[in-house]
């Protein structure tokens, strides 16, 4: 029982944090789904990453607030409804409502026949033969043991940087979530053989009792330097 009690008051005080976390009422007072659009509007501010006319590229897109950000970046007036300068595929493994302007394609991206149904849904454009930017919020279900939980983060975080190295212009950025932990240096090792330039960020919107961070990767990589910010 008085375990139970514990787990209670553990829901409770995280229900109410949730409540009042000032990014949970922004994000219901601008219309966002969820808190982790302003993880990536922060790291958009900073970068500069997502620009009208480009084409963008969500994975692990569910509930929908990174491709509801990135929408109002490609549009004209920065609305959530409209004209839209660009144009944006998501993929995720679950059902996601609609987002306007954006496709989206339900899927596992581990799975070849969802990685080739994504190609094809890009090249289908002509006008968007190559990524601009690849936002990837995937994340894997962690069981609590270390060594199976890297190696699953490491493979999802693998796959959107082979994606990523397929279909991104020269210029272009890839943004991953990963975890401080057995993953995390080897993954930071492959982000500076593949991109000119690294940057770890930890956005203010990251809970701060979480070892969640971002890894963004600019410009692949097209000799051996490799210029590493700090984050």
């Amino acid at each position: 029982m008085k375990v139970k009690t514990q787990s209670k008051k553990v829901n409770r005080a995280w229900i109410n944090d949730h409540v009042n976390d000032t990014y949970v009422k922004l994000a219901k007072k601008e219309g966002y789904r969820a808190r982790a659009a302003y993880k990536l509007k922060e790291i958009d501010d900073t970068l500069g990453l997502i620009k009208p006319g480009y084409c963008v590229v969500d994975l692990g897109s569910v509930p929908g607030a990174w491709s509801q950000y990135a929408r109002r970046k490609l549009s004209p007036s920065g609305a959530a409804v409209g004209a839209l300068n660009g144009r944006i595929v998501a993929l995720d493994i679950l059902p996601m409502d609609p987002v306007e302007g954006v496709v989206f394609i339900q899927g596992d991206f581990r799975e070849p026949e969802v990685l080739q149904q994504l190609e094809q849904t890009l090249s289908a454009d002509s006008g968007f033969t190559k990524v601009d930017v690849v936002i990837s919020d995937m994340a894997p279900n962690l069981s609590g043991i270390e060594t199976a939980d890297a190696a699953r983060i490491a493979h999802l975080v693998e796959l959107a940087v082979d994606f990523s190295v397929s279909h991104l212009k020269p210029d272009g950025a890839l943004v991953v979530k990963l975890f401080h932990g057995g993953a995390y240096s080897p993954l930071v090792k492959l982000f500076k053989e593949t991109f000119k330039v690294v940057k770890p960020v930890k956005p203010k919107a990251s809970r701060s009792n979480s070892s969640e961070t971002f890894l963004v990767g600019m410009g692949l990589k097209n000799s051996r330097q490799t210029a590493v910010e700090p984050g």
